[in-house]
């Protein structure tokens, strides 16, 4: 599956290098040499521990009496320091990541956002695109199949709905503007110039951080008033047995308030919400939330990453907890726009009836007949309970 290539894809981009033999470096001092260069021009992976363990700090008395314009440190030996995080650097500012002057690491972030993890994400959207077209072209719109009644029965609240507008209204704000962020300097400068695409930039960076406490409390809202219908029970399988009744006309199983497809939505909905609310906030308080150094320590400590080849780092600079902080967002997002794509289809264009849960709260009592049949018994046994204990006067 393409996703999980983009995970396998960034574990393999950001650990250090794969053991490898050693070349002979005796003729060079131990510095690089021409099969050093050779490889990479090849784009082989060198293993820099020659370099980077390699930086004069600590070792004076071995440097005494060398050419060095700073003391007893080579130029190449002050810069190697710097390039690596080894060098004793003093600073007025007392940020986090103030004495880190050169993060060596920050290219493969770089060549990552702007190559697989783009290229991937766009695969899983297109790919949903395609799915949700070819599903339209086979099935066409579902339809309510019985005589409609002219009654309506209401699904959902005031309250649900102004949660889960909240909830959605933001995402997508949320979603288009970081997607203008991501592709906006390939696609968008050639058409606006570099000033239009700027200002276009700014105000999107502007939106997606202030909406996206909007995001965090619709999040909340949804789970609270909707957690306790979509506890799966035996009814969703026999729901998910027969496909919902989504590839086959006339085919209604029954099902509660949600069913097993709205369940499966729900609870990717608060999953990659709160992982992308976590990211998020990581990004909007730069080098305050550290979280990958922690949870890739937790990781090596299965042996999973180590079954796969894989020694992921647990010690981190700011610079680099913010750019896992970065790509791990933006991976989640592009799932999360793929599951949306296909619920906003559904609940708009793709079935008759189905906006006006969301649009006015009322449905028609045919169409929760078909759909969520056990959900419209309950509601009118309710209903009748009540009639019986206040009789009209």
């Amino acid at each position: 599956m393409p996703f999980l290539r983009l995970i396998f894809c960034i574990l393999i981009l950001t650990v250090p290098a794969l053991a490898q033999e050693a070349p002979d470096r005796s003729t060079t001092g131990g510095a690089t040499t021409l099969e050093d260069i050779l490889a990479r021009q090849r784009g082989e992976q060198v293993n820099n521990a020659y370099r980077s363990e390699n930086t004069g700090q600590g070792n004076a008395e071995g440097l005494l009496g060398q050419l060095g314009t700073r003391g007893i440190a080579s130029d190449s030996d002050v810069y190697r320091s710097l390039r690596y995080g080894s060098a004793d650097v003093t600073v007025s500012s007392r940020g986090p990541a103030a004495s880190v002057l050169i993060q060596d690491g920050g290219m493969w972030w770089l060549n990552f956002r702007t190559g697989p993890l783009r290229e991937y994400g766009t695969y899983i959207l297109a790919g949903m695109l395609a799915i949700i077209l070819l599903f339209f072209l086979l099935r066409g719109k579902i339809r309510i199949d019985g005589e409609k009644t002219g009654r309506t029965v209401t699904r959902f609240s005031g309250f649900e709905r102004f949660g889960h507008w909240l909830f959605a209204g933001s995402f997508l704000i949320l979603g288009i503007t970081g997607i203008l962020t991501l592709y906006g300097r390939d696609f968008l400068i050639p058409v606006l110039g570099k000033e239009g695409f700027a200002t276009i930039a700014q105000g999107c960076k502007w939106l997606h951080n202030n909406l996206a406490w909007s995001f965090m409390l619709g999040l909340i809202i949804v789970t609270l008033n909707w957690i306790a219908h979509n506890i799966p029970n035996r009814t969703d399988l026999n729901w998910l047995a027969a496909g919902g009744g989504l590839f086959t006309k006339g085919s209604h199983p029954p099902a509660w308030k949600f069913n097993a497809g709205q369940k499966i939505i729900f609870w990717a909905c608060i999953l990659l919400g709160i992982s992308i609310s976590l990211s998020g906030l990581s990004l909007l308080f730069p080098f305050e939330m550290p979280l990958f150094a922690k949870t890739f320590s937790i990781a090596n400590t299965t042996g999973i990453p180590q079954m796969l080849g894989l020694d992921l780092p647990v010690q981190m600079s700011p610079q680099e907890e913010m750019q896992y902080a970065q790509v791990w967002h933006v991976m989640v997002a592009y799932v999360f726009i793929a599951i949306i794509i296909a619920h906003i289809y559904l609940g708009s264009v793709g079935m008759e009836g189905a906006f006006d849960a969301m649009g006015t709260g009322e449905v028609e009592e045919q169409w929760a007949r078909e759909h969520h049949s056990l959900w419209l018994d309950e509601v009118q046994e309710n209903e009748a309970s009540k009639s019986v204990a206040s009789p009209a006067e």
